[in-house]
């Protein structure tokens, strides 16, 4: 099955526009309390509450144009909906804010389990964007699951001992650039590893 390319600037906006769009909600009404139903809202879960539908139209829109969803991208808006919601249901923060350690948990988890049988399951989902050797493949998912096993202590050691604006700092600046710093200091696996291209003279004398 053929699936569709998506402009790098537009597929950027989609994955992350929700979590700006949370950010800037926040910071807004971070200091407000909202009374729904006879029940008082903090503003943490009232922009909890918008940005779980915004997570999930989001990527409804990336599989519309793109006809393809990760295995990464459906575990962690389904983690959205869960979490967020229990969240807004229970009226608690800590549920939404042990998302990101489940998710990165999950993904360390799974790496790892693919590991020990000998096999790196992040060939399976990112064979297409980036052709690597399989010793490559072999460094690269061993990095990643540590990688992914650190932000989950990390998020975990923010959320319980520091206050809520610094762990919806930490969730929006923090973690994403910590995912681009990890894959740019990966230049030198991914260059010593890659696939040669065949030349255009090959194949001819």
């Amino acid at each position: 099955m053929a699936y569709r390319k998506l402009h790098p600037a537009l597929k950027f906006g989609l994955e992350l526009g929700p979590i700006i769009a949370f950010f800037i909600g926040y910071t807004r009404i971070r200091d407000q309390t909202f009374t729904i139903g006879g029940t008082d809202y903090a503003g943490f879960i009232i922009a909890t509450a918008a940005f779980i539908p915004l997570m999930v139209i989001s990527t409804g829109l990336l599989w519309w144009l793109t006809g393809r969803l990760s295995k990464m991208q459906v575990a962690t808006v389904v983690l959205v909906v869960v979490f967020g919601g229990l969240s807004v249901w229970l009226n608690d923060d800590r549920f939404f804010k042990m998302k990101p350690t489940i998710i990165y948990a999950l993904f360390a988890g799974a790496l790892g389990f693919g590991l020990l049988r000998g096999q790196s399951w992040l060939q399976l989902v990112m064979e297409e964007a980036l052709p690597l050797k399989p010793e490559g493949w072999m460094i690269l998912t061993r990095r990643l699951a540590l990688f992914f096993a650190g932000l989950a202590v990390a998020n975990e050691l923010v959320w319980r001992l520091m206050s809520t604006d610094a762990w919806v700092n930490f969730k929006t600046f923090g973690l994403t650039a910590a995912v681009f710093a990890f894959f740019l200091a990966q230049g030198g696996v991914m260059q010593r590893y890659a696939l040669e291209k065949p030349g255009k003279g090959d194949g001819g004398a």
